[in-house]
């Protein structure tokens, strides 16, 4: 089971790092991205939110603290969800599509983030194969 989540952490730790990774290398398009959709001050959002993605990630491909790490990625995901796919303000059929994709696919990642914080959090230091035991006990 250890190298099980371990493989799972891994895979879900990549993501997140090359988008923290994309929003630190890139910033620059990023924030003006991030202007266009409306986001406050896009050039501290877009680096900020790269440290968060890093954090997150690095916390939970490590396993130090893998649970604050999700709860970290859950604070990412939600409000990008909604700031940067507001699908029901699109009149196109095709861009409406799109953003409800990525709007799902952001909200559905926040929702597995969800189950592993609860999952690290309530198996505590019995979950082997990474650094530090969870920071929260549920």
């Amino acid at each position: 089971m250890d190298v099980l989540v371990l493989i799972g952490r891994i895979l879900f730790a990549l993501l997140f790092l090359g988008s923290g990774f994309g929003h630190l290398a890139q910033r620059k398009p990023m924030a003006e991205y991030a202007k266009f959709k409306g986001v406050p001050l896009p050039e501290i959002a877009v680096p900020a939110s790269g440290v968060l993605l890093l954090a997150g990630a690095l916390s939970v491909l490590l396993g130090v603290w893998a649970d604050l790490g999700m709860l970290l990625l859950i604070v990412f995901l939600v409000p990008t969800a909604f700031l940067m796919h507001p699908f029901w303000k699109e009149t196109d059929p095709q861009a409406k599509q799109g953003e409800m994709a990525h709007f799902n696919k952001d909200i559905g990642l926040a929702g597995a983030a969800l189950m592993l914080f609860a999952f690290f959090a309530y198996v505590g230091t019995d979950l082997g194969l990474t650094l530090t035991g969870p920071l929260f006990s549920l």
